[in-house]
């Protein structure tokens, strides 16, 4: 198998760390100052990886072999100065080209070929809200608060190199609540799935994160889903949903929902798009009833969902995005929709980033069954305006206000949501 300056590159991000004569004088010909590799391939020259032709030329469309590319591994296997983080990348490089390296008489052990089989990010979050009904009597429901505190773990092993499993596992306690009694400290692992990557074709078996984690079905379901396609995607999965998942407005299932969804994505440049379809069934799905009025609005027990999503970046800074749905089989909020302007957005890995959206949401509770927007909520309408900052590289501080109405009240109401997370 043969690479291009790609690989270069690739070795240039493993030294980077390492080096402190970054962007050094031009020591190619055929790599001009303004040329998109310039920087990394000056570094590696300065830092002895690569020495080009010996005729001032780098010649960078060509394409080299594996013996080549181990050769600029094994003088970054050399280096000593390196962070944890480009040491574990060495490691994985040498082991691919473990054979070359062995031919050099560079070693690598087989611990070394098994390096970074593992890898675990996570996090650690406190999250403040604070939901407030304007028009109700109800003095519990007036305003409620809630601090709690989250530390997540997000393990991927690599079993070969088509097969991984991941999982997340979390750790949670409310803050508001200080008796042993009413604390609900617990550990959940949240999921977990093996998942087989085959060029254009992937699969997922166990408990994950389904289609559309991006709209109104962000949840986690247990079942399996196959992906397949590069631009244009067709996704179909099955299995069970979880009451555990619904959101706290509605009661739960009195089963576990059977569960079954597909849909077609495309993604080319700046647009990305996608048409789904959800189909839940189980006993019952049963709202809280309105007490006041004497209704008691109910769900039949099959929930036949439609969905269209869109978002499209215009440069940088701006996007816009949204989605509509509508559950056929419901009788009232049967339609769910949001429209969305970002500018900007916070990056962990970059400090003193910042970002600001505003956005309309009107999230009927019979569609948005699994929403996880935090300001305006399902069964609610209303404005949504919002920011985020990085105050430190792998912190981000983010902001949420909404405004709006209680679909089946007509009361107005205000949320307000603060979030701190700590990336690791």
């Amino acid at each position: 198998m043969k690479k291009t300056l790609v690989s270069a590159l690739t070795t240039a991000l493993v030294v980077g760390a390492a080096s402190t004569t970054f962007a050094a004088a031009n020591p190619f010909s055929d790599v001009p100052a303004d040329h998109w590799a310039y920087d990394a391939v000056s570094q590696l020259a300065a830092d002895g990886v690569i020495e080009g032709y010996g005729d001032t030329t780098f010649r960078g469309n060509q394409n080299i072999t594996r013996y080549e590319m181990a050769q600029m591994i094994a003088k970054a296997m050399a280096k000593t100065d390196v962070s944890a983080a480009d040491k574990a990348l060495i490691d994985k490089l040498a082991a691919e080209f473990s054979d070359e390296l062995n031919n050099l008489g560079v070693r690598v052990s087989n611990l070394e070929r098994n390096a970074d089989n593992v890898k675990w990010n996570g996090k650690a979050e406190y999250t403040y809200k604070s939901l407030r009904d304007k028009d109700t009597t109800d003095p519990d429901q007036k305003k409620k608060n809630s601090d709690h505190l989250l530390f997540r773990l997000e393990p991927s092993a690599e079993v070969n190199s088509n097969w991984h499993v991941n999982a997340r596992l979390d750790a949670s306690t409310e803050m508001d609540s200080d008796s042993a009694k009413d604390n609900e400290d617990k550990v959940d692992l949240k999921r977990i799935w093996a998942q087989g990557n085959y060029g254009n074709f992937q699969v997922k078996l166990g408990k994950f994160a389904q289609i559309d984690d991006d709209s109104i079905f962000d949840t986690t379901f247990s079942g399996a889903e196959v992906k397949f396609g590069n631009k244009v995607t067709f996704t179909a999965g099955a299995g069970r949903q979880s009451d555990a998942d619904l959101n706290s407005q509605l009661k739960d299932f009195d089963e576990t929902a059977n569960y079954q969804y597909a849909g077609l994505g495309y993604a080319d440049g700046k647009f990305v798009g996608g048409v789904d379809y959800h189909h839940l069934n189980a006993d019952s799905l049963n709202y809280l009833k309105d007490l006041k009025a004497k209704k008691d609005y109910t769900q039949d027990d099959t929930a036949n969902i439609w969905l269209a999503k869109a978002a499209y970046q215009f440069d940088k800074t701006n996007g816009l995005n949204g989605f509509y749905a509508n559950n056929t089989s419901a009788d009232d909020f049967d339609h769910a929709w949001s429209a969305e302007y970002d500018y900007k957005g916070a990056q962990a890995e970059n400090k003193g980033t910042w970002g600001m959206w505003a956005a309309y949401r009107n999230l009927g509770a019979n569609t948005a069954l699994f929403s996880t927007f935090d300001a305006i909520l399902a069964g609610q309408k209303g404005w949504e305006v919002g920011a985020n900052y990085a105050p430190f590289k792998n912190v981000v501080a983010t902001l949420r206000y909404g405004n709006g109405k209680d679909l089946r009240t007509d009361n107005d109401i205000e949320n307000l949501f603060g979030r701190i997370e700590m990336f690791f």
